[in-house]
Order: structure tokens, then C-alpha cells, then sequence
């Protein structure tokens, strides 16, 4: 039984960076293609695509390299936790390496990056951070 499978998420992508992959794949979910939306549309993967096989679907995630082939994701961190959750307003949500990354928050209008939620002016749960 996984009790956190968005840090499951995180840590095969962590790995399959550490080991050079261009690709990897997930078990899939309806949050984790959120989380991975939001990713894609700030630049930090090149896309991902979700797969059937059989009772179960999996999410396979192309990751995006410079060109001199320089990670574009140097950390993934979980900050919400299961057994914490932490909640941030607007003004409260936390910049990540003075703008260079992104904190995934999830809200009432879906899972969006720290960005959009300071345009929009919503808070909400902040569940990963990128950079």
C-alpha cells in the first residue's frame, strides 16, 4: 500500500534524472497528470502522455534537457505531506530560488503553478516545488 504516491511521482522522475533517462513512467492518476500539466506548461517538462494497460493506467514523461544536454529540473521536493499539510495564501506562497522554479499548489481552480496563482489571486494546498 503507497501512502504518498505524488512523492512516489517525484522520486522515480528524481531517479530517472539522476541516471541520465530521457524518459520514465508513472502509475497514473487523475492529480499526477494535474501536477505534470502544470509542469509542462511552465517549461520544466517536454510533455508526458497516459497509457492504459489493462485495469490500471500509466503516465510516460519525456524530461527536457538543454542544449549542451544540462537538466532543465536540478530538484523536486515534496512540501505538503500526508500527515502535514500545508496551506499558503496568495502573498504566502514560496518562491523558489528567487523565481527560477515553481511551487505546485493545488486549488479550488485546479493545480496550477505559483505563478498563475498570483495572477489569479488564489491560494491553496502547495504540494511540490520545482526548480
Amino acid at each position: 500500500m503507497m501512502t504518498d504516491p505524488i512523492a512516489d511521482m517525484l522520486t522515480r522522475m528524481r531517479n530517472a534524472l539522476m541516471s541520465g533517462s530521457s524518459a520514465c513512467v508513472l502509475p497514473g492518476s487523475r492529480l499526477k497528470v494535474a501536477i505534470l500539466d502544470a509542469m509542462k506548461r511552465e517549461g520544466f517538462i517536454q510533455g508526458y502522455e497516459v497509457g492504459s494497460q489493462g485495469p490500471r493506467s500509466s503516465i510516460r514523461v519525456e524530461f527536457r534537457y538543454g542544449p549542451d544536454g544540462e537538466k532543465v529540473i536540478t530538484s523536486l521536493n515534496r512540501f505538503s505531506r500526508p500527515g502535514c499539510r500545508r496551506y499558503r495564501a496568495c502573498g504566502d506562497l514560496p518562491k523558489v530560488r528567487g523565481g527560477l522554479g515553481i511551487a505546485v499548489v493545488s486549488t479550488n481552480q485546479g493545480v496550477l503553478s505559483d505563478r498563475e496563482c498570483r495572477q489569479r489571486r488564489v491560494g491553496g494546498e502547495v504540494l511540490c516545488t520545482v526548480d
